[in-house]
C-alpha cells in the first residue's frame, strides 16, 4: 500500500527557518511573561540561559540541513543490492529517532520547552529524511501501536491500588462522560471551522483524550496541599483510562466511515455511534479488552511470585526480567485483539489490577526502572512518528487553524467536559476548575492519529491538526498548570 499523500517536499525553506526561529523567540517571550506574572520562579527563570535555546535553535538548523540532503542519501540507499535497501533504510530511520530523539530531552533541561514539543517538530523537520518508511504504512502503525500498548500498562501502574479504589467513581465519569462530551462538542465546532464531516469526526475522537505521558512530569513537580492530593491520583487515573476510551471510540468512528455512515450533522454522527450495531461493537471492545487485560494482569502476578522467590534466595535482577516487562503488554494486547476486544484498554487494565501486587520495594524499584527505560525510547520515537506524514508546508497552512482549534480544545471543551461529567461526584469547585486546565495532549493521540491517517490518505488535514493540538497544549499547559494550582490554593 502507498499512500499517494507522501511526497518529497524540501523546498520549505523559508517556511522551517521561520518555525525554528518563531520556536527560539515565542520561547523567550513566554519566559519574560512566566517571570512578569509569577508563573515560575525567579531562580528557576535565572538559570534558563539563551545559550540553552541557542542550541535548540542549532539542533533545528542541524535537522533542516541533513533533511535537505537526506534525498542524496537516500538515494544511494537505493542502489544497494536485495534486501540490504529496506535494511539500510530502517537503520537510517531508527537512527534518526534515537539520536535525535535523545538530543532533543538533553538539551531542553533547563528550558520551558517540553521534550515533547521538540520531538514532535523535528520529526516534522526531518520529514525527508524520514521518507523511507512513509510507503511502508504497517512499520508506523505497528511500532506506535506495540509502544503504546507498554506506555498505557505503565500508566495503569502509576495509579496507587488503594487510592485508586477511593477515586474511582470521578474518574470513571470524567474519562468516559467527559470524553463523549469532549467529543459531541468539538465536532460541530470543527464542522463550523470549515472541516469535512469525516474529519471533524475522527479529530473529535482522536483529541478527545488526555495524556499520562505528558502529564505526570508536570504533576510531579506540583507540592498539592494534604486535601488535594487525590486530584493527582485523578488526573493520572483519567489520563491513561480516557486514553483506551479514545481508542475504541476511534476504532468505532473509523468503522462507521469506512462503512459509509452519513456524518454531516451532530445527529446523524450520534445516531451512527449509537446504533444497535455499533453499541454491540463497542460492548464487545470494552467486556473482552477488559478480559484481556485481567489475563495480563494475571501473567504480571506470576512473574513477581517469580521474582519473590529470586529474593528470597538473594538472586538480585537478571537480563531477561527485561523481557518480561516488555512482553506483557504487547501480548496482552494481541490477546485483546484475537478476542475482539480493545488492546489498549486491555494494556491499561492489566497495569492497573497488577498495581494490586506490588508493594514490596525490591519489584517496584525493578519494574519502574525498566518501564522507564523502555518509555525513554518509545516516547520520542512515537511523538518523532509524525514527520513521515507531515511535512513542514502542510504545519504552517495550519498554523491558524490549529491555533484555533487548539484554544477551542483548552478553553472550551475541556472545562465544559470536566464540569458537566463530575456534577454527581462530590469534587468541590476548586477540584472542578483544576482539573479543567489539565488537558495535555500527547503519546496516544498521535498513535490514534498515525493509525487512523494509514487508513484515510485523503483526510489531509487530520495530521496536521493533531500536531498541532500536541504542540500547543504540550507548550502551554505544563507552564500554566503550576500557576493555576497555586492560584486555586490546591498546591505550595
Amino acid at each position: 500500500m502507498r499512500l499517494s499523500y507522501f511526497s518529497t517536499r524540501g523546498n520549505h525553506t523559508v517556511e522551517s527557518l521561520v518555525i525554528s526561529s518563531i520556536g527560539v523567540i515565542c520561547a523567550n517571550i513566554r519566559a519574560d511573561v512566566l517571570g512578569r506574572n509569577g508563573f515560575l520562579p525567579k531562580e528557576i527563570l535565572s538559570d534558563v540561559l539563551p545559550m540553552n535555546y541557542a542550541k535548540i535553535a542549532g539542533l533545528f538548523v542541524l535537522a533542516f540541513l541533513l533533511n535537505q540532503a537526506s534525498p542524496m542519501i537516500i538515494d544511494d540507499l537505493t542502489h544497494l543490492d536485495g534486501v540490504e535497501v529496506g535494511i539500510a533504510s530502517a537503520l537510517w530511520c531508527l537512527g534518526l529517532f534515537l539520536v535525535f530523539g535523545w538530543a532533543c530531552s538533553k538539551l531542553s533541561e533547563g528550558t520551558i520547552f517540553p521534550n515533547f514539543t521538540l520531538q514532535l517538530l523535528l520529526g516534522i523537520v526531518l520529514h525527508d529524511a524520514l521518507a523511507p518508511i512513509a510507503p511502508q504504512v504497517m512499520i508506523p502503525v505497528v511500532v506506535c501501536t506495540g509502544l503504546a500498548a507498554i506506555i498505557l500498562k505503565g500508566g495503569g501502574d502509576e495509579v496507587d491500588r488503594l487510592d485508586f479504589v477511593k477515586i474511582a467513581f470521578p474518574t470513571l465519569m470524567i474519562a468516559v462522560v467527559g470524553y463523549l462530551i469532549t467529543f459531541f462538542a468539538m465536532f460541530p465546532m470543527l464542522m463550523l471551522f470549515g472541516l469535512d464531516g469525516r474529519t471533524a469526526a475522527l479529530l473529535s475522537a482522536i483529541l478527545g483524550s488526555t495524556d499520562p505521558a505528558a502529564l505526570i512530569p508536570t504533576l510531579k513537580n506540583l507540592a498539592f496541599k494534604d486535601e488535594y492530593k487525590r486530584l493527582n491520583d485523578i488526573a493520572v487515573a483519567e489520563s491513561a483510562l480516557n486514553d483506551a476510551v479514545g481508542a475504541i471510540f476511534t476504532a468505532a468512528v473509523a468503522a462507521m466511515v469506512l462503512a459509509g455512515t452519513p456524518l454531516d450533522s451532530l445527529g446523524s454522527l450520534a445516531a451512527g455511534l449509537f446504533s444497535a450495531e455499533n453499541m454491540l461493537l463497542l460492548g464487545k471492545q470494552f467486556a473482552f479488552g477488559s478480559i484481556a487485560g485481567i489475563v495480563g494482569w494475571g501473567a504480571m502476578y506470576g512473574y513477581e511470585r517469580y521474582k519473590s522467590r529470586d529474593h528470597e534466595r538473594e538472586i538480585g535482577e537478571t537480563a531477561y526480567d527485561f523481557a518480561i516487562v516488555l512482553a506483557v503488554p504487547l501480548v496482552t494486547f494481541l490477546l485483546a485483539q484475537v478476542i475482539h476486544g480493545n488492546g489498549f484498554l486491555a494494556a491499561f487494565v492489566a497495569g492497573l489490577l497488577a498495581n494490586y501486587n506490588h508493594g514490596k520495594q525490591y519489584f517496584d524499584t525493578t519494574l519502574r526502572t525498566m518501564e522507564i527505560q523502555i518509555e525513554s525510547i518509545a516516547k520520542p520515537t512515537i511523538f518523532m512518528m509524525v514527520g513521515p506524514f507531515v511535512a513542514l508546508g502542510d504545519l504552517w497552512d495550519t498554523a491558524l487553524l490549529g491555533l484555533v482549534v487548539s484554544l477551542v480544545f483548552i478553553l472550551i471543551a475541556r472545562p465544559v467536559a470536566v464540569m458537566l461529567s463530575l456534577l454527581p461526584t462530590n469534587l468541590s469547585m476548586k477540584d472542578k476548575l483544576f482539573m479543567s486546565i489539565v488537558r495535555e495532549t500527547g503519546v496516544i493521540p498521535v498513535v490514534l492519529a498515525v493509525i487512523t491517517v494509514a487508513q484515510f490518505p485523503e483526510l489531509k488535514l487530520l495530521m496536521p491538526l493533531t500536531a498541532w493540538v500536541v504542540v500547543w497544549t504540550l507548550t502551554l499547559l505544563p507552564a500554566i498548570t503550576p500557576w493555576w494550582s497555586r492560584k486555586l490554593g490546591v498546591a505550595q
